[in-house]
């Protein structure tokens, strides 16, 4: 991933050094593992394992121009440090039981991060929905005004659904918490089952309970999914904030800091940019997710076909979703809101927003449901059709209506307070967790 949206402390887990390292770690927690089982000599194992060996990718690509082979120019490296007892290094061991193993140390650390940020933002998100708890706005169904809201529900909703989002990474992440050292077709011919248990118990990682040559793809697809499930939350979040900065709607914007510039021609210029970006790097994670899983159909024990795949989404997926998380956090903990203008654009449909609650108001009071509807419509149409009119106004001089309902009765619709009378109760129920 281009460094503009690369966290550093991400970033670093995913280059070539790191990677090799990981590898290391690898080949050193099954070496010693061999060592306690007396398949490999004691002696030469603590060489190997007091070795001060210096990791050099540039080396590495060297030997691998020749080997064509990134674990044996890895091997052939370690070797030239370490000496005679590196030839115990990688004993019984295949590549993949390296490439996989250390493919989920990097997981796990990425995932780490991950976790930091949903959490952060997660945080974010519950402080400003009690800030606005009771910050009426209109809602829009269609893109249409509806009825009454409070902005604090709708963030209500934004942290309920990144809630069961956390949820499914946590599972995602135990299922990529797998390591194996099974050798070439997953058979344990050349080394006991016990060495795979001793090594990933010293890795924090859990056996597979069957492989072949590789840990199967089901899991990192599993991985992948959910990270664009959580790319498609953030963006949804991201969408709404564009909406609301709209010119004709101006509800609520991103921070404008003071030097920042909008439009290279025009100067008046406060576009959501931060949020535009989400939108355009979601997609890049979600398309990542379905590369991931056409990884899942490998030819018979193993081919690798997935291999290239993952050395691209495995860094830009974990990059960029550690990268979005952050700047959606940053976004809404800065989030400039217009309580006046919200309350402006519920009035700008005239009493509209509650017409329900007079239709209900109708039946209530003994009107067949079709026949209320039919009068609540034709007084609703008149005030949509012309600006000069407000529903209350409508209804107040149709004797029908004013009949059925009295005048007390019709004002009485017309009550915000009672449309909201619920949201502490919602607020309890989705913050109680």
């Amino acid at each position: 991933m281009i460094p503009r949206y690369t966290n550093p402390e991400m970033g670093a887990i995913w280059t070539d050094k790191a990677k090799y390292e990981a590898w290391y770690e690898v080949e050193l927690a099954a070496l010693e593992a061999m060592a306690e089982l007396d398949i490999v000599p004691k002696d030469e194992a603590r060489k190997v394992l007091e070795a001060k060996v210096e990791l050099n990718p540039e080396r590495i690509d060297e030997i691998e121009a020749v080997t064509k082979h990134d674990i044996i120019a890895f091997l052939t490296h370690v070797e030239e440090q370490i000496g005679e007892a590196g030839r115990w290094v990688h004993f019984g061991m295949t590549s993949s039981d390296v490439l996989d193993t250390a493919f989920a140390l990097q997981l796990q650390k990425a995932s780490k991060i991950l976790l930091e940020d949903i959490d952060n933002l997660t945080a974010v998100v519950k402080r400003r929905a009690y800030e606005h708890k009771m910050t009426p706005m209109v809602g829009r169904s269609h893109g249409i005004h509806a009825e009454p809201i409070t902005f604090g529900l709708v963030l209500a909703i934004w942290y309920a659904e990144l809630i069961r989002q956390r949820k499914r990474f946590v599972e995602a992440v135990e299922s990529v918490r797998c390591g194996m050292i099974s050798g070439a077709v997953g058979s344990f011919a050349h080394l006991p089952p016990d060495v795979e248990e001793r090594a990933c118990k010293k890795l924090g990682l859990v056996p597979e309970p069957v492989s072949n040559q590789v840990i199967q793809r089901d899991r990192h697809a599993h991985y992948f999914t959910v990270l664009a499930q959580i790319a498609s939350t953030i963006e949804k979040i991201a969408i709404q904030i564009r909406h609301f900065q709209r010119t004709e709607v101006r509800e609520a914007e991103e921070y404008f800091s003071g030097g920042q510039k909008g439009s290279s021609a025009m100067p008046h210029k406060r576009n959501p940019i931060g949020s535009e970006n989400i939108s355009g790097l979601a997609r890049l994670i979600r398309s990542n997710s379905l590369t991931a899983m056409e990884n899942v159909a490998l030819w018979h024990e193993r081919d690798i076909s997935h291999s290239s795949v993952e050395r691209v989404i495995g860094p830009d997926s974990t990059i960029l979703s550690d990268y979005i998380m952050r700047r959606l956090t940053k976004i809404l903990d800065k989030l400039t809101v217009y309580p006046e203008n919200m309350m402006a654009n519920m009035g700008i449909t005239r009493g509209l927003v509650f017409s329900q609650a007079v239709l209900l108001a109708m039946v209530n009071a003994g009107a067949p449901r079709q026949g209320a509807y039919v009068m609540v419509q034709r007084n609703a149409m008149a005030v949509w059709n012309d600006k000069s009119k407000h529903l209350k106004e409508e209804l107040l001089a149709d004797a029908e209506v004013v009949k059925l309902l009295g005048e007390d009765g019709i004002k009485g619709c017309f009550n915000l307070d009672e449309q909201l009378k619920n949201v502490d109760y919602i607020f309890s129920r989705t913050f109680s967790e």
